[in-house]
């Protein structure tokens, strides 16, 4: 009884939200139901028959589970937390209004993965990758790591990770899911700078990459101790990259073969899109499944999202962290990079209060065709010092710290029928698809996610 009126109460409180118009609706109510009660999200998850399904990444989570609930929800009714609400009071809200739902489907933060695993009890859990990111929020990523690590030791669940990243790969254990890329026509020549986990997890020496494909994702092994990528169970070969129009890749896995075309640009989202499929596949959809769902899914809000603006279109590609951007910035570039962007940097909690990580950020590649930066957001001066530093001339930076202002003027110097792109951080994200959606051009996350 007491978990109904907890329930009924934290309802109606993200219902009022909702009706002001707030995306408070998707975090409030479980945000209450954690105060009323900690231990009433372990009841409402145990009420799922199916179980529950857990993703958690650095980069990409968002993207990932929304691939695998289009691959999953024909066979599965499903709790997702689709806002991308991905700490305990998201998890708690989505169940909140879990409804007839079967299994759940769980994109949570790296930070509350273990708080999460605890009381959810996933059945499966796919660890996808860790980079540095929000540093004053989570600390270097081997703190992550170290917590991921505890938390998965004492879970009973299937694990499915990601065998190119050092950190994830190493926890592997029997019954585990590995999948990579296998590709090297598609590596880089050497590691980027700003590569994380570049030294091994055994003896501290630095790894040897026969593939270096996203940061530090890839073919390792030290050469001192032999710590290497794990055998890969599932991997991406034959992969393609059409520029902005999408990327195709043959998944192969012991389940059989499937050509996978995906509408999604960048190396990213291959990884992105393996990393869905092997959850899948360890639920039992066959490849081919797999690659039939994929083939028309859409981007989740503001990971390459494309919104008409009168004659006009947005492109808005979210930039979080030194590995994120700089595979934004490489699929613009590998595309024709863009004559004119707005880039917003923003330093809330949710985006993190040190924006240092700019400097690591090879924004260089766009200046060749680069007529006007539009700098924008809490932290636009630093931005426009940072693109000083590259080399752009100082006629070309505009700074503009107001958002809405910034989005006006970038479209007025977009051409008729041009492309704007948008490079935004998180909370600045969400603030201009809120300026967007309040013109009409598009719905509001929490509506599109309802």
């Amino acid at each position: 009884m007491r978990l109904t009126a907890e329930r009924a109460l934290a309802r109606t409180v993200g219902a009022v939200s909702r009706l002001a118009g707030r995306g408070g609706g998707t975090t409030l109510p479980g945000k209450l139901l954690w105060k009323l009660d900690p231990g009433a999200i372990d009841l409402l998850a145990a009420k799922l028959r199916e179980g529950s399904v857990l993703v958690s990444a650095t980069n990409g989570k968002t993207t990932t589970t929304a691939m695998a609930a289009a691959i999953l929800r024909p066979e599965h009714r499903l709790a997702h937390n689709s806002s991308g609400a991905n700490l305990v009071s998201g998890v708690a809200s989505t169940l909140l209004r879990a409804g007839d739902a079967e299994l759940g489907l769980f994109e949570v933060d790296e930070g509350a993965l273990p708080e999460v695993t605890a009381r959810v009890k996933p059945r499966t859990l796919l660890l996808s990758n860790l980079f540095r990111d929000q540093l004053d929020r989570y600390g270097e990523l081997e703190l992550v790591a170290a917590r991921w690590r505890v938390a998965v030791e004492s879970l009973d669940a299937q694990l499915v990770v990601n065998g190119d990243d050092p950190q994830v790969g190493d926890l592997a254990r029997e019954g585990s899911v590995v999948f990579g890329l296998d590709d090297p026509a598609h590596a880089r020549p050497a590691l980027q700078h700003a590569a994380d986990s570049k030294y091994c997890l055994r003896c501290g020496t630095p790894y040897d990459y026969a593939a270096a494909y996203v940061g530090h994702l890839g073919d390792y092994r030290c050469p001192n101790c032999g710590h290497s990528r794990p055998p890969l169970d599932i991997r991406a070969t034959d992969i393609e990259l059409h520029g902005l129009d999408g990327s195709s890749f043959t998944l192969r896995s012991p389940a059989g073969d499937a050509r996978v075309s995906l509408t999604l640009p960048g190396l990213y989202n291959v990884y992105n899109a393996l990393a869905a499929a092997s959850l899948s596949i360890a639920l039992d959809i066959a490849p081919t499944t797999v690659a039939a769902r994929l083939r028309d899914f859409s981007a989740a809000f503001g990971r390459f999202e494309r919104i008409s603006v009168g004659d006009k279109r947005l492109l808005m590609l979210l930039i979080k962290n030194p590995a994120g951007a700089n595979e934004a910035i490489r699929t613009l570039v590998d595309a024709g990079s863009p004559r004119v962007a707005v880039i917003a940097l923003n330093d809330e909690i949710a985006d993190g209060r040190d924006v240092s990580w700019i400097w690591d950020v090879d924004f260089e590649p766009l200046l060749d065709n680069l007529d006007t930066l539009v700098a924008t957001g809490s932290r636009a001066a630093e931005l426009a010092l940072r693109f000083a530093y590259a080399g752009l001339a100082r006629e070309r930076i505009e700074v503009v710290p107001s958002l809405e202002r910034a989005l006006d003027r970038g479209l007025e110097l977009t051409p008729a029928s041009g492309e704007l792109t948008l490079l935004p951080t998180y909370t600045a994200m969400l603030a201009l698809r809120r300026v967007v959606a309040s013109r009409g051009h598009v719905s509001n996350y929490w509506e599109t996610a309802a």
